[in-house]
């Protein structure tokens, strides 16, 4: 399980697009930080047993950073990478003719793309490890065996798009993220 939490002061938008991504992503539980330090986050973690945990961070009002977690017993969070810096959140009530209400997803994967850059690769193979879900192929996706997908892709100006596509409906249902860049040496980073 992976917990999914804010930072210590959210505004509204980080919170709905924490409850939109709780919404969308299986496996995780949405909890509210209130004072919570990170360690306890971790022990929070712990008695929910979740073994990660992705900390939604505001700037200027709005969902900025994502970080991701993983819970060692006695020590806390460690970080693992990347860091996820956004440029911009349209969120589930924002997308025209998204399905907001209604089933709850229960199955997802993320969907390769043909000539995907390396830097896509790279990061879509960070999410599937971290959030637990399959890379599937074009055909697989018509398979019935998921709700939804993942779809990694570059804009025109070259920013990361991250968005979830219901099935077999293929209708996109938000969140969309813009990522402005990605942090892989999360060293020094905190």
């Amino acid at each position: 399980m992976i917990l999914l939490t804010t930072s210590r002061r959210p505004t509204r938008n980080v919170r709905t697009f924490c409850r939109d991504l709780s919404h969308v992503i299986p496996g995780t539980l949405r909890v509210n930080r209130g004072k919570l330090s990170r360690m306890g986050i971790a022990e929070k973690a712990l008695e929910l047993n979740a073994e990660k945990v992705a900390v939604i961070d505001r700037w200027k009002g709005g969902p900025g950073k994502i970080q991701l977690f993983r819970v060692v017993g006695g020590e806390g969070l460690k970080l693992i990478p990347p860091i996820i810096y956004l440029r911009g959140v349209t969120l589930r009530r924002e997308i025209p003719g998204a399905i907001i209400r209604g089933r709850r997803i229960k199955s997802m994967a993320i969907l390769e793309s043909q000539g995907a850059t390396s830097d896509i690769e790279k990061f879509k193979n960070a999410c599937s490890e971290f959030f637990e879900i399959p890379i599937i192929s074009q055909s697989e996706v018509l398979g019935g065996k998921y709700d939804a997908f993942m779809k990694i892709f570059t804009d025109k100006v070259g920013y990361l798009i991250v968005t979830f596509i219901l099935l077999p409906e293929k209708i996109e249902t938000g969140p969309r993220m813009k990522i402005s860049h990605l942090i892989w040496e999360t060293n020094h980073a905190s």
